[in-house]
Order: structure tokens, then sequence, then C-alpha cells
């Protein structure tokens, strides 16, 4: 059997089943839809599991004038006999993604948004020749198709497309409108929501609410629509979360469809890394996969079995939310992403029906969006009240990989502020003075302000340290081979008149830090660290050992070497 294609990328349904690409089965959505839709359904799930490839495959399941029962053979939705009679290609579809729709202001949005309208008007370019539509729907729909809709047409240009279809087809038409919320995202960090949410609210609301011409629709995006920004008065949507048992295995990959892939590639070995790294997402009752990061690193294993798992989900798209969180932290909430990022959990209550404008009001807000949007998730614990306290957890390493990351971001920022400019400047003179007790004033202030975390050991404060003094004029060279290893970190004054070696350990309880300094002096000149300056003519090199234990540290410094009378 020949073996399929990983589909990198590949986020339509026909593709996917017509080039042979691997499919890991979710048709049984569209039974469990059929069976408790609404007149409008909202599903909203983190950004990469699954959406956009549901949607499509809703299209191509509904759409009348197809004959596509040949893609879903072999599928659970073909066990449905009688339901895939009743529905399978059976009704007008309009699709629209609005993923795309990405502009520095209002006027550069909405222009998107034509654009995407036009080329869903130009699949449907047969309407402008339909009999059955009325005049001004048909003259909507060509200005329309040639992009040159005015605000007011394309605001009602669903409904439009709805009358007409419905007129051509005598059939009610099926909505579907994928990533509905992007716009609205772009737009709040852009600056420009008040106008975006006053479109979206008509270019929505006019589809979904006493449209005549509609069957039903089906909603995508990561967070809830609020009835009372966009759809004031539709009573008859239908919203499944992260947090709903409905449809909750219908978006990831399970645990048993991760195996069951990996068993086709031979995988196996590689299956406690990618467990690691990128399950833990828990919605509903269900514990699953993000399937972005499943199918690229598949992908990069059968290309180089040794690749160690990364970050796919990170550059996806951007992490404002993480931004603004982290912009917002106070002393508690740095304590508490450092209990995160040690493994533990948090406990915070969970407000779903948040909008954009809501977002950064409060920490509070911004906890429930780090959860709504999948940078955290609950533990296994079951859902209580909406009122009652929820576990929270980083889900797995990728995501604290991007916790990490985004907060030494955060930490670096902070040193264009003039205390710390002239902390710098003070830790500075004293590493070149051997000012010991200096020093360690200045790296606990620093350590007690920022973020740290206790699992990584001697890399974090590594990086925590070379972040601190690249603020500073001196060159600085992190594990440069220098005589018989590689020293942490080497310093050279720009006139290359000093040097400064350190050694950095961690300990494991406060009473081990002299012991350690000790240790770090001692490997310096095991190692012959300080050789590294006798070839630039160096004129004074001082040696430190510097041991960090949580938020404090212990520096001891060897004598100064001066080379001047050699």
């Amino acid at each position: 059997m020949e073996t399929r294609m990983l589909p990198v990328g590949i986020e339509d349904f026909v593709e996917m089943r017509t080039d042979n690409f691997y499919y890991v089965d979710k048709t049984s959505f569209m039974t469990t839809l059929l069976r408790n839709r609404g007149k409008a359904s909202l599903f909203t799930r983190p950004r990469r599991f699954g959406k956009t490839l549901t949607m499509s495959m809703l299209k191509a399941f509904f759409e009348i004038d197809r004959n596509h029962e040949e893609l879903f053979t072999g599928l659970e939705i073909a066990e449905e006999i009688a339901l895939c009679a009743e529905h399978m290609n059976r009704y007008p579809v309009i699709f629209l993604t609005l993923k795309s729709v990405e502009a520095e202001d209002f006027a550069g949005a909405l222009a998107r948004i034509g654009v995407q309208i036009a080329n869903e008007c130009g699949r449907l370019s047969f309407l402008a020749q339909s009999s059955g539509g009325a005049p001004r729907d048909l003259r909507d729909f060509e200005a329309l198709l040639m992009r040159t809709a005015t605000p007011q047409q394309l605001e009602d240009s669903l409904r439009t497309l709805t009358r007409l279809l419905e007129a051509h087809y005598g059939q009610k038409v099926v909505l579907l409108i994928d990533e509905y919320d992007v716009p609205l995202d772009k737009a709040f960090h852009k600056g420009y929501y008040d106008k975006m949410i006053s479109f979206m609210r008509l270019f929505l609301g006019e589809a979904l609410k006493t449209n005549e011409a509609l069957k039903f629709a089906v909603v995508t995006g990561c967070l809830r629509i609020s009835r009372e920004s966009i759809f004031t008065g539709l009573n008859n949507i239908r919203t499944n979360t992260i947090t709903s048992k409905l449809h909750s295995e219908h978006f990831g990959f399970t645990d048993s469809e991760v195996r069951k892939m990996l068993d086709e590639y031979n995988l196996s070995s590689s299956y406690g890394d990618l467990r690691a790294w990128y399950n833990g997402y828990r919605f509903g009752d269900s514990d699953v996969y993000c399937p972005w990061d499943i199918i690229n690193h598949a992908s990069e294993l059968l290309a180089n079995p040794n690749i160690r798992p990364r970050c796919y989900w990170n550059n996806t798209s951007s992490n404002n939310m993480v931004q603004l969180f982290i912009d917002k932290a106070d002393d508690t909430t740095r304590n508490e992403i450092e209990d995160l990022i040690a493994g533990k959990s948090v406990a915070k209550v969970i407000t779903e029906n948040l909008t954009y404008g809501e977002l950064d009001d409060t920490i509070d807000n911004l906890w429930s969006v780090l959860f709504l949007t999948g940078y955290l998730t609950r533990t296994q614990d079951p859902m209580g009240l909406q009122s009652e306290p929820v576990n929270l957890v980083i889900p797995n390493l990728e995501i604290r990989e991007i916790f990490i990351e985004k907060i030494r971001k955060w930490f670096m920022e902070r040193l264009n502020n003039a205390r710390i400019q002239e902390d710098l400047c003070r830790l500075y003179r004293a590493l070149l003075d051997g000012d010991c007790e200096t020093i360690e004033e200045v790296l606990h202030d620093q350590l007690r302000a920022t973020i740290s975390y206790f699992d990584n050991y001697e890399n974090y404060y590594h990086g925590f340290l070379t972040g601190l003094l690249l603020g500073g004029a001196w060159s600085l060279k992190s594990n440069r081979e220098s005589g018989d290893g590689r020293s942490d970190l080497i310093l050279v004054a720009s006139d290359g008149s000093a040097g400064i070696v350190i050694e950095i350990k961690h300990a494991k309880k406060a009473e081990d830090i002299p012991v350690m300094c000790e240790l770090a002096l001692a490997q310096i000149d095991k190692k012959r660290y300080q050789d590294a300056f006798l070839v630039n003519r160096v004129k004074q090199i001082r040696v430190y050992g510097i041991t960090f234990w949580k938020k404090t540290c212990g520096v001891i410094a060897a004598p100064v070497i001066d080379t001047r009378g050699g």
C-alpha cells in the first residue's frame, strides 16, 4: 500500500481526499452537528486546531450540484446512510474565511473583506445570469463581484448572496463563516476596533437574524461572539466552546489518533516527545493534541529521525495576547507565571463571553483570554459553576517555550528604563573593581523584579545574566571556546584594557551557594578559560564564580590577574 503524504499546510478537504493525503477522520462532526444544530452554531477553538479544514469538509458535504460521495467513502459519516441521503450535496453553500483580513486601518480591512466577498462571488458567478434574482440583488452582486461595492453593499452582502442562491435553486442556504473574529482581533490591536465592530454587527447580524433564505449557519473563531457587541437580538445561536462536552473530540487529535498516525509512518518511538510537547489541551471531557504541531513534526521526522521537537504553533500568527498579559503583570502575576512555568497550576475564574473591547480592561480578563486561545488549559478537574475558579496550567512544553520567550523579551525591554541603566553601570563597575557585594546586590534586585523559572537551572540563569549584560557597552561572548573548554561568559572592555570571565552554577539549596561558587572558580582555573585574553593583550583579567538559587545568588572572585608585568 502506498504511503499517504502528510498534509502539511493543507486545509482543503477535497484536496486532502483527492490527492491521497493522510486524513484523521472527523466526519462524525457532521452527525453531531445535524442532530444538535441551531439556526446558527458558533465553534470557538484556538488557532491551528482544524477549524478551516472542518469548514471545508462541511462545504464538500452540503454543497449542491456536487457529487462528493466518493470523498466520504470509508469515513464515519458514510455509515449514516439516512443522514447522507437527506443532506449530502443538497444545499447551496456560501463559504467565507476571514483569516486573511489584516490591515493597518479600517479602510484597508474593509478592502480585504471586499476581496474575500468578491472571491466567493466569483465562485458563484452564475448568479449574475440567474433569472430568479431581484434586480436590486443582481446589481449589488455585480458590484460585489467587481470590487466596486459601497460599505453598505458589503454590510448586506451575505444576505444578498443567500437571497440570490435561494431564488436560483429554490432551496435555503447553508452559510459557513470561518475565523469570524480575526478582523476584530486585528482592529483591536491596530486601534480601529469601534469601526470594525460596527461593521461586523451589520455584516454578520443581518445574515443570521430573520434571514428567511438561510437554512443554517456555522461560524468559527477563537473567542466567543458577544451577543451584545455583534448579534443584538439574535437568540438562536448555539455556542460550543473549549469547555463544552459536545464536539469535544472533533477539533484536535486524540491520543489514539496520534498513535495511529505514528504507527502508519513507523514513528512510534517519537510518541513520548510528541506527547510532552504537543498534548495537554483539555476540550470538554477530551484530551487533545494540536494537529498543526503533530503533522509538522511528523513530517520533519520522516526527513530527519533525529530532529528534536520545536515550536510550530508560535510562528503561525502573532502572540499579542501574551504580550498584553505580560505588560499588565504586577508582582503577584509574575509570581503566578513563575508557578505556571515551573509546572504548577493557578486558580482563576474564567469568563467566556468577553468582547474584544474588554480584553485588557483587567488582568483577570486576560487570564480568561489565555485560556480560551490555547495558551493555558485546565486540569482534569471537573468544571464547576461559571463563578468558580478553574485550575489553569500551561498545556505542554511548546507553550511553555512561548511564555519563556515572551518573558525574556519583556525583561530585555525593561533594560531601557533609566534605573535599570543605572544598575547596569553599577554592575559593570563592580565587575571591573572586584566588588562582589555590589554585584550580588544588583543581581538580587534584578532577580526580584523579573520572572524566573526553576527547572531549567543553569540554562535559565545563564540566559538571565546574558540578557542583563548585553545591555552594556562591553563585548560579550557566551559559551565561547577558551583554554580547554567553553566558558559561560567572557566580557571584554571596548578599549581592550580589561577582561572578565564568569562561570555560572545553580545550587539545589541556599547553603550550597558558597561551595558552588568555589567549584565555579576551580573550573575556570582547571580549564584555563582566562587564556582567551592572553592573545589579545588584555591588561587586567577578573574571574568570577556566580551561583544562583531561586531569586538569590552568591558571588566570589579570584585575585585579579595583571598581565602588564609580563
